[in-house]
C-alpha cells in the first residue's frame, strides 16, 4: 500500500505541475525506438515496442496493431503516459536520457506492475537460435486443465516467419488480441500490451504440442496445453447465452452520462431493431467491438437500427465510472448511449443480477439483438476482433446480414 500511495502522489504532482508554465529543465523524451518491459511473475519480462515521435507523442506496436498515445506529460525528470481509452497509465522517472523506470498502474484495481524502458532497442524478444519447429496453423488449447473452476478452452491461431511468430488465442468469450513474439529452438515467447491488458505467453514446443504458462500482469498465472488440430472449432457464440424460460424480451433502466434514465420503452427504440451491447470501458475486446459498431452506424445512418451499451465498470465510484464512459465516447466518437449498469465491480455474477432474464453474463462483450416487436432474437457471446483475421471478417458479414434480416421484417 505504501508503494501505491507514493506512486499516486507522484502522479498528482505531475498533473498539478502541467497547469503551470512549462519548466525550462524538462527532460527530452528522445524520439525514436524504445523497448519497454513489464515485470510479471517468476521474474519474467513482458516486452513491447514503442516509437516516440518528434512531438513527444508515441506509438505502441503489437504485431499488426498500432496504438497512438497522445497524452504524455513530462515534468523535469518525471513522465506520465496515459493510455488511450483505458484507465491504466504509466508513471516513471528518467534515470538518464535513454532509460526510464516506473510502474504501470491500474488504480481502481490496486494493481502496480514494475515498468522500464530503454532507448534504441528494436527487438521485442531476442533471437538467439534457429527455430526447431514451425507452429503456423491452428492449436486446440486448454487453459488451467487440472483446475475445474478455472478451466477453459481456446483455439490458438499462429503464423510464423523464421523465428517471428504472430497470432492470437480465441476463447468462447473473446480473443487475446494481437500477440507477437519469437520461437527460439523449442522455446516460444509471445506478448502484447494495449493499455488495459499485459499478456505474456511462454511455452515449450514440439512438432505437435505446446506446454506453457500464461501471465496476465503480475497478478495472474495459469498453465496451458495445446495440440495441433486444423479442424478444431469452438462452440457457437450464439448458443452460450440465452433468455431463461418464461422470458422473451430484455428489460433495463439505467442512467446515461447526462443522468437520464434510459430504457427500451423509450420512443427512440420504438419499432426499431435494437442492438444492446454488454461491455466495459476497461475491456479491449469491447473497445474493438465498439469501433466496429461506430463504423457500422456511420455507414448505415437512419436505417432503423439503434444501439445502446450497458457498461459494467470496476471503477470504485459512480463519478469515476462515468468519467471512463465519457472518455471512451470521446476517444472513439461514440454517438449511441452508453449507460452505467454497474460500478465497483465487473463481476459477471453481479452483472447477471442486473439482467436476471439472462441465464448468465459469460463475457464482456455480449451483444443482444432485439427485433422491431421487442423480442430477443439472438444473443452473441464474446467478440472476434481484428486480431482473429478471417473470423473477424466473417463476424462483420454475419452481423450485417442478420441486422438486415431484422430490418426487413
Amino acid at each position: 500500500m505504501r508503494k501505491t500511495a507514493i506512486l499516486i502522489l507522484l502522479v498528482t504532482t505531475i498533473f498539478s505541475s502541467c497547469k503551470k508554465d512549462k519548466p525550462s529543465d524538462l527532460v527530452e523524451f528522445k524520439s525514436g525506438p524504445w523497448k519497454a518491459t513489464l515485470e510479471v511473475q517468476d521474474n519474467k519480462k513482458l516486452p513491447f515496442l514503442i516509437e516516440v515521435m518528434d512531438d513527444q507523442t508515441l506509438r505502441i506496436f503489437n504485431a499488426e496493431e498500432t496504438i497512438d498515445v497522445d497524452e504524455v506529460i513530462i515534468n523535469k525528470d518525471s513522465i506520465l503516459i496515459k493510455l488511450p481509452v483505458f484507465e491504466g497509465y504509466i508513471a516513471g522517472r528518467f534515470i538518464d536520457s535513454m532509460t526510464i523506470s516506473g510502474s504501470f498502474i491500474k488504480k481502481s484495481l490496486d494493481r502496480v506492475v514494475p515498468f522500464a524502458a530503454k532507448y534504441g532497442e528494436q527487438d521485442r524478444f531476442e533471437i538467439v537460435s534457429k527455430s526447431n519447429y514451425d507452429i503456423t496453423g491452428n492449436w486446440e488449447t486448454v487453459f488451467s486443465k487440472d483446475n475445474e473452476e478455472d478451466r477453459y478452452i481456446a483455439k490458438g491461431t499462429f503464423k510464423q516467419n523464421g523465428n517471428i511468430v504472430t497470432g492470437t488465442f480465441r476463447t468462447t468469450t473473446g480473443d487475446y488480441r494481437y500477440l507477437e513474439g519469437v520461437l527460439n529452438k523449442d522455446q516460444l515467447q509471445l506478448s502484447t500490451f494495449d493499455g488495459a491488458h499485459a499478456f505474456l505467453f511462454t511455452a515449450q514446443v514440439t512438432d505437435s504440442t505446446l506446454n506453457g504458462h500464461f501471465y496476465s500482469g503480475n497478478h495472474w498465472k495459469e498453465p496451458f496445453v495445446a495440440k495441433r488440430n486444423e479442424n478444431f472449432k469452438l462452440p457457437s457464440e450464439d448458443s452460450l447465452t440465452f433468455l431463461k424460460e418464461g422470458y422473451d424480451t430484455l428489460e433495463f433502466n439505467f442512467p446515461d452520462v447526462e443522468g437520464n434514465q434510459i430504457s427500451l420503452k423509450d420512443d427512440r427504440f420504438k419499432d426499431k431493431v435494437v442492438i444492446v451491447q454488454i461491455m466495459g470501458t476497461w475491456c479491449p475486446n469491447c473497445m474493438d467491438e465498439t469501433k466496429y459498431y461506430v463504423e457500422y452506424q456511420n455507414k448505415h445512418k437512419n436505417n432503423g437500427a439503434e444501439f445502446v451499451a450497458l457498461a459494467f465498470e470496476y471503477a470504485k465510484t459512480e463519478e469515476k465510472a462515468f468519467k471512463s464512459i465519457k472518455r471512451l465516447q470521446q476517444k472513439l466518437k461514440v454517438t449511441y448511449p452508453i449507460l452505467l449498469a454497474q460500478y465497483g465491480t465487473s463481476d459477471k455474477q453481479k452483472a447477471q443480477e442486473k439482467l436476471p432474464m439472462l441465464n448468465h453474463v459469460l463475457s464482456y462483450p455480449t451483444t443482444i439483438f432485439i427485433d422491431k416487436k421487442g423480442q430477443v432474437r439472438k444473443i452473441h457471446t464474446g467478440f472476434n476482433g481484428p486480431a482473429t483475421g478471417q473470423k473477424y471478417v466473417n463476424f462483420k458479414k454475419d452481423f450485417e446480414d442478420f441486422v438486415n434480416q431484422l430490418l426487413k421484417e
